[in-house]
């Protein structure tokens, strides 16, 4: 048993910030981070998201440079989004699938500029449908078998372009297995699955919609998205995508679901992504912005927490700015 105070006292080990670092349970590192970019068509493109202050829209042309930018702070991957003007996008959203498509030339770009940088892409047909759902509409409801090929056809695009990792973002049942097989018979048995696998039915999301102009142009996605009220089928919906084939899976968002990371990290034993949202960054932004919180201190206190809770990595807007502070050292 532990002896009693006097004689045990902690605040020994806190005593200064040098006795901190050698006893501190969690270290997050550059190396933990994922950054999402957004990438649109034209030229010459940085356009700032206003509910996202300090992020863009990027142009293909553009990204060479962020991207070298991202591998020199020790970032080792970024997650590509596409941006579509009204006008590209159809019922079955055909441009998330384009050989030519803004996903596919981001890919290619990226690669050409930073070949060390691990390329991620979203797979997910929200960003291209007109309807701004995630699959196929029949009679207004967003049909679940239909849109699995579609899915596999739009990864298998991704990896065509030199996409290191497809994540399935879109929650249709089946996806991970009708990927998987897809890429087996495209020739790209190597290219990994990340399956946003606990992806939630949240509030968070609403600035991310914002940047990436695939709000639902009518109804919502909790049919088939998660309710935040249930944790048991969180670990339901991870173990059925690593039985389909998953190799990393995610739990979306992060901070208000740190208990769900904490369960998946117990039970399983392949690498747990967690997604720091776009209304958890824009947040702290907003309070920063407005003097009530310190957001260097609270943005790594965050990114912590959630490492913490068991994310081996994590996806999260504040990557360049955390991976700055941190080779600048955190203060502690």
């Amino acid at each position: 048993m532990t002896a009693p105070f006097p004689t045990v006292r902690l605040r020994r080990l806190r005593a200064s910030a040098a006795l901190r670092r050698m006893t501190r349970e969690t270290a997050l590192d550059a190396r933990d981070l994922i950054y999402p970019l957004f990438v649109c068509r034209g030229e010459d493109a940085q356009q700032e998201i206003p509910a996202m202050p300090g992020q863009y829209r990027w142009s293909v042309d553009r990204l060479p440079a962020e991207a070298a930018r991202v591998a020199g702070l020790g970032i080792p991957a970024v997650l590509l989004f596409g941006v579509l003007g009204d006008r590209d996008k159809d019922g079955c959203g055909s441009a998330a699938w384009d050989e030519q498509g803004v996903v596919q030339e981001a890919v290619r770009a990226i690669k050409r500029a930073a070949p060390e940088l691990v390329v991620i892409t979203d797979v997910c047909l929200c960003e291209y449908t007109d309807h701004g759902h995630c699959g196929l509409v029949e009679d207004g409801r967003v049909v679940n078998d239909a849109t699995l090929e579609l899915l596999a056809r739009q990864a298998v695009s991704h990896a065509r372009a030199s996409a290191d990792i497809v994540a399935p973002s879109d929650m249709m049942d089946g996806r991970v297995g009708a990927i998987r097989a897809a890429l087996d018979r495209a020739g790209f048995a190597d290219t990994p699955i990340l399956a946003y696998a606990a992806k939630y039915a949240s509030a968070f999301y609403g600035p991310f919609r914002e940047a990436a102009g695939s709000a639902p142009q009518f109804g919502d996605r909790r049919a088939y998205q998660m309710d935040p009220a249930n944790a048991r089928e969180a670990l339901r919906e991870i173990e059925l995508d690593i039985q389909e084939g998953a190799d990393m899976v995610m739990v979306k968002p992060a901070l208000a679901y740190l208990d769900i990371i904490a369960r998946a990290r117990r039970r399983f034993d392949l690498p747990i992504v967690a997604y720091n949202v776009s209304g958890e960054y824009s947040m702290l932004k907003a309070a920063a912005q407005n003097g009530w919180l310190d957001e260097r201190r609270a943005a790594l206190e965050i990114l912590t927490a959630i490492k913490r809770a068991g994310a081996d990595l994590i996806i999260t807007y504040h990557a360049a700015d955390a991976a700055r502070w941190l080779r600048e050292g955190d203060g502690a």
